[in-house]
């Protein structure tokens, strides 16, 4: 499931990509040479009527091949060919506006991609957890993690980050995840009383979780066939509130008791029930996967579904865009300033997790996670650096105000300096990838 999710999702995007770039240039009257899907040896590959498409082996990206794109093309029997400066359907003979809107449709049409992708998944409605949206009230707090060593406690409010305001769950999460590895200051409302605590985040926030939750009441979900559980009759909506005659207020406080049983011994449940109270007595098994004592339940969050008509649901997307757009710009500024770890950055190996786990949760959120790699993919191919997209446009916006060309050696240099780069951050993120993994 992985592998397919990440192989449809790399090669819609990238074949949206290359095919802006594809269609400006015909617009513009420039011969298309080849349009790649992927690199390296090609798995298929046809000949349209100039132009020869192919999808390669590598799917880490894609390239569309103009005649002239280069300022010499390959030598011929000895010889520089140099009819690409004049022919009127090479690149190199475009105006620098023209060559620039070439450069810039790539990342146009993943931008664009990714607010069709938020319409449709806005009109079609998408379940997010309830709690996103509701004021950051600590419900939970796990036996020794962070949150539990700098003193944060069940039923804190807790209200800004490093100054700024956090108004949900939502907005909590995504600062935290931009300051993994970083100090921060979490600001926290205690009985009337604000509160700061300061605290060291981990490296990775996906393995070393910070170590609260929301409050969630120990409603049942789901329960597993042949199970204590099931045996003794609990039902999907049960509430627990009780446990041998002490209170249970939250999911976790249930979870927590579960963990303390070291020995097979019967326990008795308080159940709420279409508004009637009734005890349950069962024997919990031991797990041997999970090496604890176990009754057979999980819990069930509550859900909404976001779902717009279509001219609201466009709004709606132009926003998410907006709101995410901004949010990726801080964090490139962030990693430039230090305030955001380059720990948090994923390769290959993420994104194939992230969006096999967004495929395994539904079709919309697998569209919606689309989406906002899309428009990861369409801002990261705008940054200036040589050989992106980005560094094109910088190299010809130089150009068309000095009023003539760069020298070649400072192109080759450029373009030395660019893959060097990426080849660095490449290797990082899948190194990262790799150290995630073994963790």
């Amino acid at each position: 499931m992985t592998a397919l999710a990440f192989l449809i999702m790399l090669g819609v995007l990238i074949t949206i990509h290359e095919l802006g770039h594809f269609l400006f240039a015909r617009m513009f009257g420039v011969k298309v040479e080849s349009f790649s899907i992927g690199f390296g040896p090609p798995i298929f590959k046809w000949k349209g009527k100039e132009t020869e498409y192919q999808i390669a082996l590598i799917p880490l990206g894609g390239y569309v091949k103009m005649y002239g794109e280069d300022s010499m093309t390959e030598p011929l029997q000895g010889e520089v060919d140099k009819s690409a400066y004049q022919d009127p359907r090479s690149f190199h003979s475009k105006p620098n506006w023209q060559k620039m809107l070439i450069a810039f449709a790539g990342p146009l049409f993943n931008i664009v991609l990714a607010i069709v992708l938020f319409v449709v998944v806005y009109t079609v409605g998408t379940k997010e957890p309830a709690y996103l949206s509701e004021p950051v009230v600590v419900g939970y707090v796990e036996k020794g993690s962070v949150a539990e060593k700098v003193g944060i406690q069940p039923f804190d409010k807790i209200v800004k980050v490093n100054g700024k305001e956090v108004k949900n769950w939502k907005e909590f999460t995504v600062e935290l995840g931009m300051k993994s590895g970083k100090t921060v200051e979490i600001e926290l409302l205690r009985n009337g009383v604000i509160q700061k605590v300061s605290v060291n985040l981990p490296d990775d926030m996906t393995k070393t979780s910070f170590g609260i939750s929301p409050v969630f009441p120990a409603k049942v979900g789901k329960v597993l066939e042949n199970t204590p559980a099931a045996k003794a009759g609990i039902k999907e909506g049960d509430l627990i509130i009780g446990v041998n005659g002490k209170p249970i207020n939250s999911w976790f406080e249930f979870v927590d008791f579960m963990a303390s049983l070291k020995e097979k011994q019967p326990i008795n449940l308080l159940i709420k029930r279409d508004n009637k109270v009734f005890s349950i007595t069962l024997e919990p098994q031991y797990s041997e996967e999970l090496k604890k004592y176990t009754i057979g339940i999980s819990p069930k969050f509550e859900t909404k579904t976001i779902k717009y008509p279509l001219t609201e649901a466009v709004g709606k997307a132009i926003d998410k865009t907006k709101e995410l757009t901004v949010a990726i710009y801080n964090v490139v500024v962030g990693l430039i300033t230090g305030e955001v770890s380059f720990k948090t950055l994923g390769g290959p190996i993420s994104i194939a997790k992230f969006s096999g786990e967004a495929l395994e949760t539904g079709i919309t959120t697998f569209l919606f996670a689309m989406a906002f790699i899309s428009l990861q993919l369409g801002y990261l191919n705008l940054l200036p650096i040589p050989v992106l997209d980005g560094g094109l446009i910088l190299i010809l916006l130089i150009e068309t105000i000095i009023r003539r060309p760069l020298p070649e050696k400072a192109k080759e240099y450029l373009a030395y300096f660019g893959f060097a780069l990426l080849g660095t951050l490449m290797i990082y993120v899948i190194f990262n990838d790799i150290l995630r993994v073994i963790q």
